[in-house]
């Protein structure tokens, strides 16, 4: 998809509902990006007034994937660390339209947030994804190196527990 353009979302008109939007579809279809289905939106709107805000002030960016004027993907980049880690960042709620998946979407999107963090003096990148039906694969091909599994981590938005594999990737300069 050569039309897609990734960039920060703000708390801009518009933007906060189609995220709520893609929160829920997420959910709904079984991502286990934290939430339970079903998920109501009145809790994914506060979830993203406050993520927004938190990137407002400089502690997280969320990136957007858009086709036209849809918000077609998104994932945020955590940059607010403790202070004896300024050189790592973390992935996470990397989610895509389910009409979207497949088509290099999460991958732009993960890229983008690899810039972004080496543009902050970011040289070392953390995620983790749920062991059933998370995006291990995708992580793997995109040179992100597996640390370990946790068993029984989280519970599926549908119910029953899941593992997380938890991920690490070197990027820009070596410290």
């Amino acid at each position: 998809m050569s039309s897609i353009e990734v960039k920060a979302l703000t708390q801009a008109a518009g933007t906060q509902a189609m995220l709520v939007d893609l929160l829920i579809e997420t959910v709904a279809a079984g991502g286990s990006v934290s939430f339970m289905h079903p998920l109501s939106q009145e809790a994914a709107g506060a979830f993203w007034a406050k993520s927004l805000a938190a990137a407002a002030r400089g502690e997280r960016a969320v990136l957007g994937a858009w086709h036209v004027e849809v918000l077609v993907g998104t994932v945020t980049l955590l940059l607010d660390c403790p202070p004896n880690q300024p050189h790592r960042a973390e992935v996470a709620k990397l989610m895509t339209r389910l009409e979207h998946r497949g088509k290099g979407i999460g991958t732009r999107l993960v890229r983008a947030a690899e810039t972004l963090a080496v543009e902050k003096g970011r040289t070392l990148l953390v995620l983790d994804t749920a062991t059933e039906e998370g995006a291990s694969g995708l992580y793997e091909r995109l040179g992100f190196t597996l640390a370990g599994e946790i068993p029984d981590y989280a519970l599926k938005p549908h119910g029953g527990l899941t593992g997380t594999l938890i991920y690490w990737k070197r990027i820009g300069q070596s410290l």
